[in-house]
């Protein structure tokens, strides 16, 4: 696997600590929003918010770099968003998780029907289609079964709507105390969704409909340097 450690960027399109300050406000709230929920997540640590903080800055250097996350050749930049959300860019902590990492790495790569493949043929297919609806669409896909990655798929798409959003100039989703209850509770109604059955043929369509409304009434201007 590539490595983006040592990455260097001039340019910071997204204002880090404006979106580090967001997401600290939901870790100060998150025992209340955890109460609100029908499904209770994970404590949302140090750990959780530095990982995110450390994707949005890989987002940073892909648009710096001009990567098209959804080309050919590209799919390491999707993994390694991944990784992040899971272990950050500390090499200790990769080292103790690299089995995780590999088997990951697997079933990302090797899977029939899921996984990038099924990921790449799909956003191609979705390409011409309204950059809020493409944002929300892609993360019905990364979430719902099978979903594409062994844990981390809700943060992780969370990071690929932010990418979609901001390579058209168009404020990334940030998680704040305002939206967390409603971000929540729709990521857990994506997890149980198979997303190839017949009784979702027309769920899955109003849905997205319902998350690109969403993520247009989020943007934020603030997000930006």
């Amino acid at each position: 696997m590539e490595s983006f450690f040592y990455v260097q960027t001039h340019e910071q399109p997204l204002d880090l600590q404006s979106i580090e300050a967001s997401l600290r406000s939901v870790q100060r709230e998150f025992h209340l929003i955890n109460q609100a929920l029908n499904v209770s997540r994970e404590q949302m640590d140090d750990e959780v918010v530095e990982n995110l903080i450390s994707g949005y800055a890989l987002i940073n250097q892909m648009l710096e770099a001009k990567i098209e996350l959804f080309a050919l050749g590209s799919s390491s930049y999707l993994f390694e968003l991944n990784t992040r959300v899971l272990c950050g860019t500390s090499e200790q902590k990769r080292s103790e998780y690299h089995k995780h990492i590999a088997a990951n790495n697997k079933y990302f790569y090797e899977r029939t029907g899921a996984g990038i493949n099924d990921l790449y043929e799909w956003y191609t297919l979705q390409r011409h289609e309204p950059v809020w609806q493409r944002a929300a669409g892609v993360y019905i896909r990364i979430l719902s079964e099978p979903q594409v990655f062994i844990e981390g798929n809700d943060r992780t798409g969370a990071l690929v709507m932010s990418y979609i959003l901001a390579k058209e100039g168009l404020p990334p989703f940030v998680l704040t105390a305002a939206n967390a209850k409603a971000y929540f509770e729709t990521s857990a109604l994506i997890k149980r969704l198979p997303r190839n059955g017949l009784a979702n043929l027309f769920r899955l369509p109003r849905l997205k409909t319902r998350i690109a409304d969403y993520l247009e009434e989020q943007a934020l201007t603030r997000y930006f340097t």
